[in-house]
């Protein structure tokens, strides 16, 4: 209940408190009594041997003690009067329940005593309490100025202003005004709605006072120690205004004001700044940007902010030697941490008022001083090892300011003459290099991404000034992408590079692997903007790598065991291993780039592209070849790896170019070239060999996903004569031949397939050669669902019995692949999905007749309903209506009642999945147009109603419910026809349109499940339900139609209004309120005379004149902004009636 407080004054022995304690804390036994019972207690309570019982009995005995009128006063006589912590922390405790909770029921009397007494013990003892306990005692003041200020606690916020003012309590006095800025400024729930207002109305009003205060201590401890601090003579390398602070600083006497030596504080004004500056920090969180900021505040602040860039008070510190000195300097940093804070609140604000824009520039001028503070090279110390000597939470907070700079309000200031943003780029260059940790390097990165995004959309919206902005740019953008490859290679970071963990992943990725994708979107972004620049960067780095991985040739010598790499001096192998991972990592960025030689630019960088893909064509088929995958190394655990991944880098390169090769197929076929013919035919002769189980899965998968690309996205039409394909086919329907991993052999059939079923580009129907086509599609699904066929049930010739692990490997090989061809399919011309469904035509039976014998192996009913899915939603209309009847039929027979529960509550997961699987092929029956499928709609509802939502209504497990919903959704969405039939000649006569009513009792039935589920914890379905109304009173106006007006439209709103009164659902409060008015809208004049009045009269724990001013309260506007604003003020003041009234004491008159 209550934490643990820090270390304080040792406590007495632990004593088990017998019976005595229990009265002289219950009992008005003599304060001295109580006061040395509780030690007891309270020491009993955190001692190690106690036990779990004990403490919760004492727990009770203290909870119990403090719920009685009057224990303030023992509290009080505590506070004074022991010097136990806890017994402290405990009696203040009691303060800040009794105020928060029971207040508004304490006699006028005892409130004015507490007012007056709390803050003389506070004066009397802040030098002396633990800081804990200090800032527990003025977080209990300030909750009573929360309640009675100003009106019945008027002196308050004076109270606070005198005590900063007077020297002897000017830290108490800031760390009062910071606890008021943290209460009162944005306060809990536990107030109304107008006394929020009126806080933050007076704070603001105070605004002006509080800053010129702080302004006033901060130059003032500034100002008086900047006298005294001894200046060091000039150094021949401190010239700090060179051209660029002259260019950035808009007056001499600026740059020299900042070139002020830092002055030594002593610890009192160290502590007295730093609280100051976290109150600013607090305070600007909260305040609208104004004139009240003024100029010298600011110039304070940064004054402040040069502390965290200032080495030589650190060094000071260290030279001097002792622990004193060290925790000196840690402190100095943290203030240049706080003041940058402070920055980085006004920098996050994205509205500016005109009249402070001018102060913005001043403020970016003045820390762009800094960051070139922090960059500046001289002999004695290099950037980065200047960067490792500042507190870390400095940089953090420095690169913090810059990433806000460039995504807020770069936009505003480029404009600006006087401000240089090529210098600014020069500083965020070095500072982005020299970052002396990984995370820090990620966090720049960061800023040039957003950089890059502001220039490329700066440029599509101003097109016509396209050059002059490139050209502004392009040596920053250029000299950004040189570093940055640079960043990426061993030959030029090794040391970096190897400190990065290539094994944990996180967020499905590695430290490395994070590293290498966040440098290569930079390198694309300015591929982007200045392809020609970036492409003749990439391509020469990659070439030497290149020359050096095809050179290995050489190296290779035949021994008795295979092929050996003859390379084996350890320093060669390092080298080696060096240019292999940077090949890999080259490869990669070649493949990122790819995006960028197509669609309109495919003429113009044809020759850039078309050497880059010989290269890539020459350098798989190299390593195809020699099978540098299999080739014995002196250093098997690293080479071999390196071989094997830039092996498939290189394909997975090739892979991202099949898009160009797409566009050169539809070029090559009018000119009919033999180079382009030449590159597919080559690369097949690459792939090939490495599709077989010899091979390393990374590399087989790389092979199997090009081959893919070819068959899919190239479709070139002689691709299926190739020799090298026709083998493929050959080993994939080899029964003898031995299978390949499940992904890789799902992947290989997915392109076999795809070449045979996909249409040709460019050539008309008539020459697409279909029938052939259709015959060898016929024969290779023949072939791969062989073994599956046997399995089906034969009367002429009984089968042997096949142990049942065999039965569902079979099941789970031939599903997984046939799913995955109709899948990929599904999107296809009609034609290839007609003769896709005739050679998949038999294995459909055969999974029919199989089902019902499997309906208790939910895993193995899980695979066949997957494989059903995926054929409603591609090939239905291929199925035909009398065997998609049939086969709703079976499911429909086979969900029984008993069988829904035995897989939803006895199979755990996988029998959820296959229910779940289940009513997702019913979301496809129902959406399917035309009167097909509609005479299912009675059965697939009592299905639902009847068998399923009875089974998982009261489970809290999501399991099902979202998809059970989404069928009644689709059901709905898909067939309002079924339920609300309207005739023309009804709306013409009656003038507006009353639908009849058809099937009401499911349509009640449905309506009252979506109205249940929104009484449950779960926060997902409650977002997916609420949508799915929105939805059908968008399409079909649901709130409108009568049965919903006149029998469900107000329990719905009152249910919706109950969920934020309960705040069970707070992340859901704007989508809530929407729909709340949504449905109000309907009938404003019902809601507002009778809904509201009955709401508020069934509304307990609130009295009659609080629910009339919660009604008054109420604002008639019937616009959205106005009503929800009025449906969360009712909810918030509803929360704060009853909390006033719960803490009143029993038989309280109220009146």
């Amino acid at each position: 209940m209550w934490d643990r407080p820090g270390p304080g004054l040792e406590p007495v022995s632990p004593t088990l408190a017998g019976g005595f304690l229990t009265t002289a804390l219950l009992t008005e036994a003599s304060e001295e009594a109580s006061l040395r019972a509780l030690e007891s207690l309270m020491t009993e309570f955190f001692h190690d041997c106690t036990t779990n019982e004990r403490k919760r009995e004492i727990e009770e005995l203290l909870n119990n003690f403090a719920q009685q009128i009057g224990a303030w006063r023992f509290c009080l006589y505590f506070l004074s009067s022991t010097r136990n912590d806890y017994v402290m922390m405990y009696s203040l405790t009691v303060f800040e329940n009794l105020i928060n909770k029971m207040w508004l029921g304490v006699p006028s009397q005892d409130k004015m005593e507490i007012r007056s007494c709390l803050p003389k013990l506070l004066l009397a003892h802040h030098k002396t309490l633990p800081y804990f306990i200090r800032n527990k005692l003025c977080k209990v003041i300030v909750d009573i100025g929360r309640q009675d200020w100003p009106m019945f606690y008027h002196d308050f916020f004076t109270n606070i202003l005198q005590l900063i003012q007077s020297p002897v309590t000017t830290p108490l006095g800031l760390i009062m005004l910071k606890t008021t800025s943290e209460e009162l400024a944005c306060p809990r729930e536990d107030l109304s709605v107008a006394r929020k207002e009126e806080l933050r109305k007076l704070l603001l009003e105070q605004v002006q006072t509080v800053l010129g205060l702080l302004t006033g201590i901060l130059e003032t401890v500034w100002d008086k120690h900047s006298v005294t601090a001894a200046t060091p003579p000039p150094s021949p390398t401190s010239g700090e205004s060179g051209d660029l602070l002259s260019n950035l600083l808009q007056s001499p006497s600026s740059a020299k004001l900042l070139n002020q030596p830092i002055p030594i504080l002593d610890v009192e004004s160290e502590y007295i700044c730093s609280l100051a500056l976290e109150c600013l920090a607090h305070l600007f969180s909260w305040i609208p940007l104004s004139a009240s900021i003024t100029p010298s505040l600011l110039t304070t602040i940064f004054h402040f902010a040069r502390f965290g860039c200032d080495i030589r008070a650190r060094k000071m510190a260290s030279v001097n030697g002792s622990s004193q000195n060290c925790v000196l300097g840690q402190e100095r940093g943290r203030l240049g941490v706080l003041a940058m804070s402070c920055i980085n609140e006004l920098m996050s604000k994205n509205c500016v008022p005109m009249e402070f824009e001018e102060y913005l520039l001043r403020m970016f001028q003045q820390t762009f001083y800094l960051l070139q503070k922090i960059t500046k090279d001289n002999n004695a110390h290099t950037v980065k090892s200047r960067l490792e000597e500042l507190d870390e939470s400095y940089i953090e907070k420095f690169t913090d300011f810059l990433r806000l700079f460039v995504s807020v309000h770069l936009r505003r200031i480029e404009s600006y003459s006087q401000f240089p943003v090529v210098e600014f780029l020069t500083l965020l260059f070095k500072y982005t290099f020299h970052q002396p940790t990984h995370e820090g390097y990620f966090s720049c990165l960061d800023i040039w991404t957003l950089f890059l995004d502001y220039l490329t959309s700066k440029i599509k919206s101003r097109l016509g000034d396209k050059e002059a902005v490139l050209n502004r740019y392009e040596d920053a953008l250029v000299l950004l992408l040189t570093e940055v490859l640079n960043r990426i290679q061993f030959r030029y970071n090794q040391a970096q590079l190897e400190e990065l963990d290539d094994e944990t992943l996180d967020d499905d990725q590695t430290e490395w692997q994070r590293y290498l994708r966040q440098s290569l979107e930079v390198v694309a972004k300015v591929m982007e903007l200045l392809p020609t620049h970036a492409f003749s960067t990439l391509f020469p780095v990659l070439q030497d790598n290149l020359e050096v991985y095809l050179g290995l040739q050489q190296f290779i010598v035949t021994s008795a065991s295979g092929h050996r790499l003859n390379i084996t001096a350890e320093n060669d192998c390092r080298r080696l291993h060096c240019s292999l991972r940077d090949l890999s990592s080259l490869l990669q960025a070649v493949g990122r780039l790819a995006e960028y030689f197509i669609g309109d630019v495919f003429v113009v960088r044809f020759s850039d592209a078309l050497t880059v893909v010989e290269r890539l064509v020459k350098v798989t088929l190299y390593g195809s070849q020699i099978k540098l995958y299999n080739i014995e190394t002196a250093v098997p655990s690293v080479l071999k790896p390196d071989l094997i991944d830039v092996h498939a880098q290189s394909l997975a390169a090739l892979q991202a170019y099949s898009h160009w090769l797409a566009q050169y197929c539809s070029e090559a076929h009018r000119q009919n070239t033999q180079q382009f013919v030449t590159l597919i035919s080559t690369t097949m002769d690459a792939v090939t060999p490495l599709i077989s189980t010899k091979v390393q899965d990374k590399l087989l998968l790389s092979a199997c996903h090009l081959l893919v690309s070819l068959a899919t996205t190239v479709r070139p039409v002689f691709l299926i004569s190739i020799p090298a394909v026709q083998k493929v086919f050959n080993r994939i329907t080899d029964a003898s031949a031995q299978r390949l991993v499940d992904k890789a052999q799902v992947l290989v059939c997915r392109a076999l397939s795809n070449i045979l079923l996909l249409p040709w580009p460019n050539l008309p129907e008539n020459e697409q050669q279909w029938p052939v086509r259709s015959i060898n599609h016929a024969s290779l699904i023949s072939a791969l669902s062989r073994d599956y066929h046997n399995l089906k049930p034969n009367a002429v010739a009984p089968q042997r019995k096949m142990p049942l692990d065999d039965t569902k490997v079979i099941i789970h090989q031939t599903l997984s692949v046939l799913e995955d061809i109709v899948e990929n399919i599904s999107g296809e011309s009609t034609k290839s999905r007609q003769i896709c469904y005739q050679s998949l035509q038999e294995s459909v039976q055969v999974s029919l007749a199989l089902f019902p014998a499997f309906i208790h192996q939910s895993d193995v009913t899980d695979e066949m309903l997957s494989f059903f899915l995926t054929l409603f939603r591609g090939l239905r209309v291929q199925m035909g209506v009398p065997f998609t009847e049939q086969i709703i039929q079976t499911f429909l027979n086979m969900f029984t009642r008993e069988q829904l529960a035995e897989s939803i509550l006895h199979e755990g997961s996988t029998g959820c999945r296959v229910v779940e699987k289940f009513l997702k092929i019913l979301q496809v029956v129902v959406q399917e147009p035309g009167q097909v499928f509609k005479p299912f709609l009675p059965s697939i509802i009592s299905l639902c109603m009847e068998q399923v939502y009875p089974i998982i209504a009261e489970r809290p497990s999501p399991d099902v419910k979202a998809e059970l919903f989404e069928l009644l959704f689709r059901t709905l969405h898909h067939n309002w026809r079924y339920f609300f039939k309207s005739t023309v000649l009804a709306s013409v006569q009656r003038g507006i349109a009353e639908e009849q009513m058809e099937n009401e009792p499911q349509f009640s039935a449905i309506m009252q499940a979506f109205g249940q589920s929104f009484l449950q914890p779960d926060i997902h379905l409650f977002k997916q339900n609420l949508f799915y109304l929105e939805t059908l009173n968008t399409k079909q106006k649901l709130y409108h139609k009568k049965i919903f007006r006149t029998t469900m439209l107000f329990q719905f709103v009152n249910v919706l209004l109950q969920v934020l009164v309960h705040k069970s659902h707070d992340l859901l409060q704007e989508e809530i309120g929407i729909a709340i008015y949504n449905m109000a809208s309907v009938d404003f004049d019902g809601f507002f005379a009778a809904f509201l009045p009955e709401f508020l009269t069934s509304c307990d724990g609130v009295d009659a004149n609080q629910k009339n001013v919660l009604g008054r309260n109420f604002k008639m506007d019937r616009d959205l902004p106005s009503f929800t604003q009025s449906v969360h003020r009712l909810v918030n003041d509803l929360r704060y009636y009853r909390l006033c009234n719960d803490s009143l004491p029993p038989g309280t008159v109220k009146l």
